[in-house]
């Protein structure tokens, strides 16, 4: 059983892995709304490059705080 069942997130999701989703829901709604709500097939490298840097900003912010957190203790 997984720690989020534990603490009582309805989705199983970890803390984490619920901002990965909504990072990633974000991108992929942007990309939607830049494409008239369709993404073509040769469009698919461009959307995942797209969603792999809105994933990375997520990263790099949450190790940023976590360093300024540990400065702090």
């Amino acid at each position: 059983m997984s720690d989020a069942y534990v603490v009582g997130d309805p989705d199983g999701l970890s803390p984490l892995l619920a901002e990965l989703r909504d990072a990633v829901a974000r991108e992929l709604h942007a990309q939607l709304a830049l494409r008239a709500e369709r993404i073509e097939l040769a469009d698919v490298p461009e959307v995942a490059y797209q969603i792999t840097r809105r994933v990375d900003e997520l990263l790099r912010h949450r190790r940023a705080a976590k360093r300024a957190n540990s400065a702090h203790s």
